[in-house]
């Protein structure tokens, strides 16, 4: 579902509702008192991030959490030295995306069950220039749940912006515009240049949409590029 959509980008993704995978010690000791469905996704979503950056010729390790960061943002990952990542699961769905950090500063994935938003928040994620255009998108495709692509779209975009800049990024800061043939753009309303030198004023990704064992999905990702002969933001 992700794989393919970012360039220089290795994703990992599997589908499965099986028991939680064995996790390295340190990484169980994160989510010992968390229910058993947030331990299977945390389990499945490291294992998808441990087997991409294998192909990225770095050495299984334990992906802990980044202690440097606000409280609202505690379940952010560290990644290892000189790589960048994203992880993202959804009602059975996991996957993880990793690139060199020399190549790409930052990288944003996120899946969503393709079904609309409950009564109320899509009020609360939206603008009213995306409602406008999610309007006219309902015509043009109704196998798609356009609200929740924004949605999606806008936590891609947050999981990109927050390595990055270390800030909080609201639903109305960013305005996503999604095109009918796979693409959406990204205009940020309180847009700086950002960690290496690279800018993040404004940003593309790509959505799809799948479906598996009678559930369906959409999913989004987008990868802001290294500015040249930076290596990325500094590990944590």
């Amino acid at each position: 579902m992700l794989a393919g959509l970012v360039p220089d980008v290795v994703v990992v993704e599997t589908f499965t509702t099986g028991p939680a995978a064995a996790l390295p010690p340190e990484e169980a000791a994160l989510v010992a008192a968390a229910t058993p469905e947030r331990r299977r996704e945390f389990a499945a979503a490291r294992s998808c991030a441990r087997r991409a950056l294998a192909q990225l010729g770095v050495a299984p390790q334990p992906i802990l959490l980044d202690r440097d960061v606000p409280a609202w943002a505690a379940r952010a990952p560290r990644w290892p030295e000189g790589v960048v990542g994203s992880m993202t699961h959804s009602d059975g769905y996991h996957a993880a995306a990793v690139a060199r950090a020399s190549v790409i500063a930052a990288v944003g994935v996120d899946a969503e069950p393709n079904e609309p938003l409950p009564a109320g928040v899509r009020e609360l994620v939206t603008t009213d220039e995306e409602r406008a255009l999610l309007a006219r998108l309902s015509g043009t495709r109704a196998d798609v749940a356009w609200d929740r692509l924004v949605f999606s779209a806008k936590e891609s975009v947050y999981k990109a912006w927050f390595p990055l800049t270390r800030r909080w990024l609201d639903f109305g800061d960013c305005l996503v515009r999604p095109a009918p043939g796979g693409t959406f753009t990204v205009a940020l309303r309180m847009a700086r240049p950002a960690a290496g030198g690279a800018r993040i004023s404004g940003l593309a990704g790509r959505w799809r949409t799948a479906r598996r064992g009678g559930r369906g999905y959409v999913a989004t990702a987008l990868a802001v590029p290294a500015a040249p002969g930076a290596g990325g933001p500094p590990a944590r």
